[in-house]
């Protein structure tokens, strides 16, 4: 009967194959596995066969989804169709329905800059014939800040609870548009800083208006 004889590895060459597993996976480790998983290229092989991309999709991964819960845990309040403008107890005046003027103030181009304190409200507005059109753009240096885009019709007796009309209720740090005014009078952003460090806004005017 014959039987197959398999030669058996002797002691050196079991040591050299362990050592060769050894150092293979070790070239692994340092040429792929570093670069993918911890950002670490010491051979130069992350960049040079792309792994290194690995980690960097997964780091920006990560940082998206740090800013979704950041953006998800500040809870700010719904705004509502009833916070928009004067209350119906305030009766929106009879100068709202002038007829436009034949000319409208000449077009122009401002950029300005509004400081608003922390925990603060402040507003900024601008004149504006009725049917007067104008592009604005508006932005914070930081941080998030509830914002009241409105308008009062121009009066020459202005009550005591003077009308206003709401056009956007939003919290935000940028925004950018086209107006146009349906009355002649006061148009502008009521900006509310409700963070704890004062929030600068930086704001592009073009169009036809005048600032006060």
């Amino acid at each position: 009967m014959d039987t197959n004889k398999q030669p058996l590895m002797g002691k050196k060459q079991l040591l050299k194959s362990i050592g060769i597993a050894l150092l293979v996976g070790i070239l692994v480790l340092l040429a792929a596995v570093f670069p993918a998983e911890y950002g670490m290229d010491p051979l130069g092989t992350g960049n040079l066969f792309g792994f290194g991309k690995l980690y960097q999709s997964e780091a920006a991964s990560n940082t998206n989804e740090t800013d979704d819960t950041k953006t998800s845990v500040l809870n700010f309040k719904k705004l509502k169709l009833e916070k928009l403008g004067s209350p119906a107890s305030v009766p929106k005046p009879i100068e709202a329905q002038n007829s436009a003027p034949e000319t409208q103030f000449s077009p122009k181009e401002d950029t300005l800059s509004v400081s608003i304190p922390a925990g603060k409200g402040l507003e900024y507005k601008f004149k504006m014939l009725k049917y007067g059109s104008v592009k604005y753009e508006w932005v914070t240096d930081q941080g998030i800040v509830y914002i009241d885009f409105h308008g009062e019709v121009k009066q020459a007796n202005p009550p005591e609870n003077v009308f206003y009309e709401s056009y956007t209720l939003a919290y935000s740090n940028n925004m950018a548009g086209t107006f146009t005014a349906p009355f002649e009078g006061k148009h502008g952003w009521y900006f509310r800083n409700e963070s704890k460090q004062a929030i600068v806004v930086t704001l592009r005017l073009k169009g036809q208006y005048e600032l006060f």
